[in-house]
């Protein structure tokens, strides 16, 4: 029988390699989008009494750069993944 693990792998890397180019205007999309204001319910209701509100724009700064780790670890995953089996494609190919 097949490995299912081997063969979700090499799905998903079949997958990437058919959709680079739109996987890679995605991410382009997402690293340059128009700058957006998130912000949490405590900071809105800070920002909106008036009042010194730079400690309250300070914490809402925080949360959108916290954001950005989980896609460069998703990122980092998929480059390592698509490295690693890229490698073992290429060691296939090569004849004996």
């Amino acid at each position: 029988g097949r490995n299912s693990l081997f063969y979700d792998l090499a799905l998903l890397y079949s997958l990437m390699q058919k959709f680079a180019k739109n996987i890679s205007a995605a991410v382009l999309l997402l690293l340059f989008s128009a700058n957006v204001q998130a912000q949490c319910a405590m900071c809105r209701a800070a920002l909106e009494t008036g009042g010194d509100t730079s400690q309250a724009e300070a914490v809402n700064d925080g949360i959108v750069y916290l954001m950005i780790f989980p896609y460069l670890l998703v990122g980092i995953v998929g480059i390592v993944v698509y490295r690693l089996y890229s490698k073992k494609y290429k060691k296939k190919e090569v004849p004996e």
